[in-house]
């Protein structure tokens, strides 16, 4: 979500407050039958990697804006990935191969954005304005300090950084903290609930890291700039560090005995989120507007889009907790 944050968000505390659950209870699973609420199942907190974390897992007693007191786990996460590598994002060269770059979504696709997709710009979007190279060395103009991220990395790109690849490196802004408070049992809400564009957060990965809503490409590709993402559908910003917005299959996932589509994490309502596809390939169906579904074993759940569409899921069923940064 490079491109709807200004640098002034970088002395900003995100605090979205929403209700939690009453629940105090660790996991479990209820077994009537009668409705697709029948089967909840609460937040496991063991799945979460505890070298992401920077204190244990808690339940925390709160008191809410509607003046109900209620339980959510708190997960303090230190915003650094240890199941995969981050990076790489820009090449440096129009000649430089896969490894050295990241990937971009366009038009529901992934892209892997190597040297020659850089050099392919004018043609890939038919327009010449497209020119983030030197023709004569072939060396790509890349945002490699701080202040060259900052100045690329707004609504208002400096002028300086038009036809940019941008890259911020998560070593630019470092001891980011961040914290969920996510309802010990989902709750389901009386009307679906929208995912906040700037600042929201879609859900929490097992390694502490944020699922994002849709990053503003149009925003970004207004100023000829390509801001990519990582391999693991990942990337930087001065406001909240390194986010997620695709689920490619590089972040820790929980397998299913029944060849289910693996879980991936949480959403901020507590229910779970599970990859796009199933183990034998195949989308699930009968998913809601929420890109939900319910069955006996997992209860009502998610299933996350496609890698490529810049987004995971629509909205919330359940009611969100609250999320903070501080940078």
């Amino acid at each position: 979500m490079i491109f709807n944050k200004s640098r002034l968000m970088l002395l900003f505390i995100a605090f979205f407050t929403f209700a939690c659950n009453k629940s105090s209870n660790n996991t479990s699973i209820t077994t009537a039958t009668t409705t697709d609420d029948s089967v909840v199942i609460e937040v496991n907190p063991t799945h979460f990697l505890t070298a992401g974390l920077t204190e244990s897992i808690t339940q925390i007693s709160q008191k809410l804006a509607d003046g109900s007191t209620v339980m959510c786990y708190k997960i303090v996460s230190n915003n650094i990935p240890t199941d995969h590598t981050q990076g790489p994002w820009c090449p440096t060269n129009i000649n430089d191969g896969i490894d050295k770059g990241g990937i971009w979504f366009e038009g529901g696709k992934l892209y892997d954005v190597d040297g020659p997709f850089i050099k392919n710009l004018a043609t890939f979007y038919s327009n010449t304005t497209w020119k983030l190279y030197n023709t004569t060395t072939g060396a790509i103009n890349v945002t490699d300090t701080k202040a060259a991220c900052e100045a690329a990395a707004r609504p208002n790109v400096d002028p300086m950084y038009k036809n940019y690849c941008v890259q911020c490196l998560p070593s630019y802004f470092p001891g980011i903290k961040k914290t969920y408070y996510i309802p010990v049992k989902p709750v389901k809400s009386k009307n679906t609930i929208a995912i906040m564009g700037m600042g929201g957060v879609v859900g929490i990965a097992f390694n502490g890291i944020n699922f994002d809503p849709p990053a503003p490409t149009q925003a970004i590709l207004g100023a000829y700039t390509l801001a990519p993402f990582d391999d693991a559908g990942g990337h930087v910003n001065g406001a909240t560090g390194y986010h997620y917005h695709a689920a490619t299959g590089k972040s820790t996932k929980i397998k299913q005995s029944d060849a289910h589509a693996a879980m991936i994490g949480y959403a901020m309502d507590g229910y779970g989120l599970f990859e796009n596809l199933d183990e034998s390939g195949k989308e699930s169906t009968g998913l809601d507007a929420s890109r939900g579904h319910y069955d006996s074993k997992r209860g009502y759940h998610y299933h996350v889009a496609n890698a490529g569409s810049n987004s995971f899921i629509n909205s919330f069923r359940g009611v969100p907790g609250k999320f903070s940064v501080t940078l």
